[in-house]
């Protein structure tokens, strides 16, 4: 069993005057402030969520 690929992804603006739903998405991401860096299982459900909020967050490893 091989390990589950990861991406990892930084919240690179600030979420204030944002829609509410791309603040909660911001927030299931596990992005708490401004320059915060997770890492995440790269599936499509998080592809999706990255996608939806793509001018807030950048991808910054795959």
């Amino acid at each position: 069993m091989s390990a589950a690929k990861k991406i990892t992804v930084k919240l690179v603006r600030g979420v204030p005057r944002t829609r509410h739903d791309h603040r909660a998405t911001v927030r299931g991401l596990g992005l708490k402030w401004t320059n915060h860096t997770v890492e995440l299982e790269d599936t499509p459900s998080v592809r999706g969520m990255v996608t939806k909020v793509n001018y807030l967050v950048k991808v910054v490893g795959e």
